[in-house]
């Protein structure tokens, strides 16, 4: 996975159908996304309960790509190297999930995977100031974890923008995760983000029996946010 500049969309797999998770996979890599997001959510750290590392594991086949597993839990330590192991191209934890964030970046890395570090929509850019030198991307909230579809938290633009400050020239990607469409695309692309999640934008009016929708929503948001990226 070498580091690359452009726009990638990211469909997240919480929008997807449950029951057909592989066909899905496959579906919306055919259709054109760049990544596939995987939401791990424990109904401690965030109020919802969803994936682990056996369902990374077993998806893992069906992906050709990028799976990106986003960890929505806490403790997030243990759990490292399971998700690894599973498959995953790059795991990101919470800043806010534990009190030695440092270490847990350092743990990422120490088990062969891509380091990324989220920031909820409260927690301001300079939390990360001294990750920087220790992440591969940093996942901006622009909606509180916890759920797909929600609307998306507008003040969070210049909080990427304050980040592609901070981050220079390092290989850094910023990723957007939450109330991401064509209208809100273009808005973080402008500021500075180059990895964008999808869910419910991706997935609405398709299906593996009709993927073709997946596609049209994949470049949808696409020409909208290359539309500006700079």
């Amino acid at each position: 996975m070498s580091f690359e500049r452009s726009v990638k969309i990211a469909p997240s797999i919480l929008s997807a159908d449950f029951a057909n998770f592989g066909a899905e996979c496959e579906a919306i890599e055919t259709q054109g996304c760049d990544w596939v997001h995987v939401d791990v959510m424990d109904g401690h750290f965030v109020p919802n309960i969803t994936f682990g590392p056996s369902t990374c594991a077993a998806i893992r086949p069906h992906i050709k790509g990028v799976m990106d597993v986003h960890l929505m839990i806490a403790p997030v330590d243990p759990y490292i190297e399971a998700f690894a192991k599973a498959g995953a191209d790059v795991i990101t934890a919470h800043v806010e999930a534990g009190p030695h964030v440092h270490r847990t970046m350092q743990a990422i890395r120490a088990n062969g995977a891509k380091a990324g570090i989220a920031l909820n929509p409260g927690t301001p850019a300079s939390a990360i100031e001294y990750l920087l030198d220790l992440v591969d991307l940093v996942c901006v909230m622009t909606v509180n974890p916890g759920f797909g579809g929600q609307k998306f938290i507008h003040s969070q633009i210049e909080k990427v923008r304050q980040l592609k400050s901070m981050i220079g020239g390092r290989p850094v990607h910023i990723e957007i995760d939450g109330g991401v469409d064509p209208t809100t695309a273009p808005l973080v692309t402008q500021a500075g983000a180059d990895v964008l999640v999808a869910g419910s934008a991706v997935f609405k009016g398709g299906s593996v029996s009709n993927p073709d929708v997946y596609g049209q929503n994949i470049r949808a948001i696409r020409e909208a946010a290359v539309g500006v990226y700079a």
